[in-house]
């Protein structure tokens, strides 16, 4: 595999790790939200991967891309507030569906492969130097 590929696998992964936190980060911006522009409460994004073919590298070492992002299917937080302007009938207002200490767990993860991925492509770089230093001996 080529210095070329191993970069290009790790810039799809860094891209797809930028998406899944530009996800988290509006998940948490959204955790207290009562209703979206929708009218209806805010749901959790979720970013889907799946693996993406690299030209010219082997068919064991695909990149990655996003697939879609989806919303989360539980039911949104209900909290008793019948002073609220937009509680129901009963009293209760819908907040968005968001765990925020799950997208907590969420954000590390996605940095943490950031950080890793960033740190296969400078050890690409590095071995390619010196690879070009013994080559000018």
């Amino acid at each position: 595999m080529s210095v070329s590929q191993v970069y290009h696998i790790a810039a799809t992964a860094l891209t797809a790790q930028s998406m899944r936190l530009n996800a988290v980060a509006s998940n948490l911006a959204n955790a207290d939200s009562a209703h979206a522009s929708t009218g209806a409460p805010y749901r959790a994004k979720q970013v889907v991967f799946e693996a993406a073919p690299v030209p010219g590298a082997p068919a064991w070492a695909p990149g990655v891309r996003m697939r879609e992002v989806v919303e989360d299917t539980r039911p949104p937080r209900l909290v008793y507030d019948p002073k609220h302007p937009l509680a129901d009938a009963r009293g209760y207002v819908a907040y968005a569906n968001v765990d925020v200490v799950e997208e907590m767990v969420n954000m590390i993860s996605a940095a943490r492969a950031y950080q890793t991925n960033a740190e296969v492509m400078v050890t690409a770089r590095d071995l390619l130097q010196k690879t070009l230093a013994l080559l000018q001996v």
